[in-house]
Order: structure tokens, then sequence, then C-alpha cells
């Protein structure tokens, strides 16, 4: 691991192959689509928040970081919540 901070286009790149990972694992899940990739996209969060602790970044910093990834990710798993919760009804 190196030491100095990723550049903010590094971080939207890791961003991105994560994000097509996780809707490719949840395409394939045995739950059902919806349901895995809710499940994936809280697990992401959490392991997000635990890097941006071990690596001690900042929430505002200047550049995009592990904590902007967890708030992406947690963005996602609201959004797709609050569909499922719209198209039961």
């Amino acid at each position: 691991m190196r030491s100095e901070a990723y550049t903010s286009s590094e971080v939207i790149a890791r961003f991105a192959l994560r994000t097509i990972v996780l809707l490719a694992f949840a395409a394939f899940a045995g739950a059902g689509f919806q349901k895995s990739l809710t499940a994936l996209l809280w697990m992401s969060a959490i392991i997000s928040v635990i890097f941006a602790t071990i690596r001690r970044e900042f929430p505002l910093a200047n550049a995009l970081n592990h904590w902007d990834q967890a708030a992406a990710y947690l963005a996602a798993y609201y959004l797709l919540t609050s569909i499922g919760q719209i198209a039961a009804v």
C-alpha cells in the first residue's frame, strides 16, 4: 500500500469497477437481484468505512477517498431500498 492519497480519478475508477463487480454478483445470486444488491451495497459501504479508518483519511478531504465511496454506496443502498418500498405499495 502506498502512503500518499489516491487521486479523485483513481477513486472514481475504483468505485466504477467495484460497482460492476457488485452488479455481476447480484445478477447471479439466488436470493434475487434487488435483495442481493442491497446487501452487497451495505457491505461495501462498511468495508469502505473500515478502509478509510485504517488509512486515516479525512471525511472532507480535497480529493475523493474511501469516505466518499462509502457515502456513494450508502446513497445507492437507500435509493434501491426506497424504490423497492415504492414498488411494493
